[in-house]
């Protein structure tokens, strides 16, 4: 049986992990600016970025106020990453509001988890609009693994590989420090195997690939499509790997 009131540090230690990268990056890119690097809709700046990551926190605090007040919340369009007006749209915020706006969605989720019951973080069937998705799972997702997603493809795209590789193997670190269940830690693992492999560390990304496939078999959807596991799709290591993974 789960351990409850462990996985509640799990997701508190995770969103927060998240939550300071996001400071960081805050803090350093609308400051200095990389004049090499433009951003726009091909390359999102730090502000577009994150603001983005907060909208997708708000909608997850969005669902858990629904499971507490038994409603049914909202259902949330896709973002289209490459549209220019989606893009004009998160770039107009000020970085000062996307801090506070982080920093408050941050803070809901941990409490959020923290009040929900347990049913309620563990059992997709209790409410029908999660379509058999754990709730704690959707928290970490949007808490923890898109913002770290994201953060990594603004180093990747504004000349910092290292740092993306270096975010991403923190990130892993991390859920394994914190003993996160094994479907959160190969999501921490996929995102490394993501840097990884961007940057040409076919090997590396190959073995770690591996091992997140291994602690969440349903990463494999995600590696059949991912456009940043492309070196390895066109090597045809990719098709190894989930052949026999």
């Amino acid at each position: 049986m789960t351990d409850v009131a462990h996985l509640r540090t799990v997701i508190a230690g995770l969103l927060g992990f998240a939550a300071a990268e996001e400071e960081m990056l805050l803090t350093a890119g609308s400051r200095d600016g990389f004049p090499d690097f433009p951003d726009g809709p091909s390359r999102w700046g730090a502000v577009a970025s994150l603001a983005h990551v907060t909208e997708f926190k708000a909608q997850q605090c969005e669902r858990i106020r629904a499971v507490r007040s038994g409603h049914v919340p909202a259902v949330f369009a896709e973002i289209d990453h490459a549209s220019p007006a989606v893009y004009a749209v998160y770039a107009s915020r000020s970085a000062d509001d996307v801090v506070r706006d982080s920093r408050m969605t941050t803070g809901e989720l941990i409490d959020g988890a923290r009040a929900l019951a347990d049913e309620d973080l563990l059992d997709p069937s209790r409410h029908p609009w999660l379509h058999g998705r754990t709730l704690w799972l959707q928290i970490v997702v949007r808490g923890f693994w898109h913002p770290t997603g994201h953060i990594a493809d603004y180093y990747l795209g504004h000349g910092q590989p290292d740092r993306a590789v270096a975010l991403q193997s923190h990130a892993l670190a991390t859920a394994r420090y914190l003993g996160a269940p094994e479907q959160a830690a190969g999501m921490a693992a996929y995102g490394l195997a993501c840097a990884q492999a961007a940057v040409g560390l076919g090997d590396a990304a190959v073995h770690t690939l591996v091992c997140a496939i291994g602690l969440n078999p349903d990463l494999r959807v995600n590696a059949d499509r991912d456009p940043d596991l492309a070196s390895l799709r066109d090597s045809g290591r990719l098709a190894e790997i989930l052949r026999w993974a």
